[in-house]
């Protein structure tokens, strides 16, 4: 596909600095683009490839205008303007509809006339698929799965039993929804593993990345709110719930019964205990340690950032000592006649 840059302007509310007539095929990076491209930048650090692109037009905000060479869409958030006019560059390509031959698809099991069902899927008693929804090949939907408009699932995903998935969610490839969650009770035998009876609800404009797991639910539902971002194999526990439009990044770990507010970004490796709750418009840093429950907005981190070897050693080392530390102060403290009001406070 191709636009004018004016015609982009109006559409997506842009100032425009340029001719209006320049065509637009494709998008770019600053440092590939060339004639017919189009691309962004959101940070003053790209200064010198903004200064030395070949696009026919960059989009970005009003303090960069002046070092842009070349047409310019001035936007207040870059970024997401890029994304959006990438997107109407570069639509996904959509699959016929239909039913492959090698797909098998349970006698009560309802499709919509439009929707696209691939290669050896197969597709349980009782599903119901709305329309447009793609379904790769191998994908496996649990009896009584149900898909809303315009869902995409791309290969070897697998939905567990009653799994609902709203509309326009996009999962990626070997994601699996509604498997059993880690749960079990012990005894003096063993483990007595905890029927799973819950499912798990995804609400409209998801999307659930590659190799990542979604548990249902042990008694109620794991639930997923709209516009929620899970990066690629991360891990959601039982019961977890996850507010509208937080973004998760890959290899995050979430445990049982976690609930996560709205809009909240957690970073790549983090570990969230289970039975705790983040309020809305967290920000976890990567490799945090959640162990207890965060209810101020804000940013929070939990790792100490890398350092060289010998200085790292030297650090851990301290650390270890920090508690001996402590009490020896606390006994000048003491024989100096000073009061210690963290003490105070620690020992209420």
């Amino acid at each position: 596909m191709s636009a004018s840059l004016g015609e982009l302007a109006v559409r997506y509310g842009c100032e425009l600095r340029g001719d209006p007539d320049v065509q637009i095929l494709a998008a770019a990076t600053l440092e590939a683009a060339g004639a017919g491209n189009i691309c962004f930048v959101a940070s003053a650090q790209y200064r010198d490839q903004l200064r030395a692109t070949k696009a026919s037009a960059v989009i970005l905000d009003r303090k960069l205008a002046g070092e842009c060479s070349v047409a310019a869409l001035i936007s207040s958030n870059p970024h997401a303007t890029f994304a959006r006019i990438a997107t109407e560059l570069h639509p996904e390509p959509r699959e016929a509809p239909g039913v492959d031959s090698t797909a098998w698809v349970a006698a009560d099991a309802q499709v919509d006339a439009s929707a696209h069902i691939g290669p050896f899927a197969s597709i349980g008693s009782g599903v119901r698929i709305g329309a447009r929804c793609s379904i790769g090949p191998h994908c496996v939907l649990g009896a009584g799965a149900v898909l809303a408009d315009d869902v995409t699932l791309a290969a070897r995903v697998v939905l567990g039993r009653a799994v609902q998935l709203g509309a326009r969610v996009i999962v990626q490839p070997g994601a699996v929804i509604g498997g059993d969650g880690f749960g079990y009770a012990r005894d003096a035998t063993g483990w007595v593993k905890v029927p799973q009876l819950g499912t798990v609800l995804v609400a409209e404009d998801v999307e659930i990345g590659a190799n990542t797991t979604i548990d249902r639910g042990a008694l109620g539902d794991t639930v997923i709110e709209a516009g929620v971002k899970l990066d690629n194999q991360i891990q959601v526990g039982h019961n977890v719930r996850i507010g509208a439009h937080t973004a998760i990044a890959a290899c995050t770990g979430i445990s049982g019964s976690t609930t996560i507010g709205k809009r909240c970004m957690i970073g790549g490796g983090t570990g969230i205990a289970g039975h705790i709750t983040l309020g809305d418009d967290i920000v976890i840093t990567g490799f945090g340690m959640i162990t207890r429950s965060l209810d101020k907005p804000g940013l929070y981190s939990s790792v100490i950032p890398v350092e060289e070897a010998r200085s790292w050693r030297r650090i851990v080392a301290r650390l270890k000592r920090i508690d001996s530390m402590a009490t020896r102060l606390t006994r000048v403290e003491r024989a100096a006649g000073v009061q210690n009001t963290q003490e105070d406070e620690e020992h209420g």
